[in-house]
């Protein structure tokens, strides 16, 4: 693993961006970018009452080969993503990624890299449940 991937992980326990943070501490970084996702009340025009994650059994290795990948293509010196998954209410925290490198320029770019691949590659499906009774899986296959 790159000496720049600090944290990785997906729990059933509730996030904490203090230990995203932590994981970062570094002398040399000059820049910290923090991207924090939470469960909001609303998606589409409807209202969310509930919502809950799953991850395939291959989401972690996943998730640790695009935090590697990000850390190869951008000039970062720390890096962490960790997702929720299980039922989580309105205001949890889903998902926290960051990244350290000597200057923001580097942190903005690769913290959006980071959260956009997360989403399109890691095998995590969110299934909402909304206020009038109907249901949805999103990004599953």
């Amino acid at each position: 693993m790159s000496d720049a991937v600090r944290l990785v992980g997906i729990s059933e326990e509730p996030l904490s961006v203090a230990d995203v943070l932590a994981s970062l501490e570094d002398p040399t970084a000059g820049g910290l970018v923090l991207f924090v996702g939470r469960v909001r009340d609303h998606d589409g025009g409807q209202g969310v009452d509930a919502l809950s994650y799953s991850a395939h059994p291959s989401a972690l290795d996943r998730l640790r080969d695009v935090c590697e990948r990000v850390a190869t293509e951008y000039d970062v010196t720390g890096l962490a993503a960790i997702h929720r998954v299980g039922d989580l209410a309105i205001g949890d925290l889903a998902v926290v990624v960051a990244t350290t490198s000597a200057h923001r320029e580097s942190s903005f770019a690769a913290s959006r890299a980071l959260i956009d691949t997360l989403k399109a590659e890691v095998p995590i499906w969110k299934h909402q449940r909304f206020s009038d009774g109907t249901d949805e899986w999103v990004g599953s296959p």
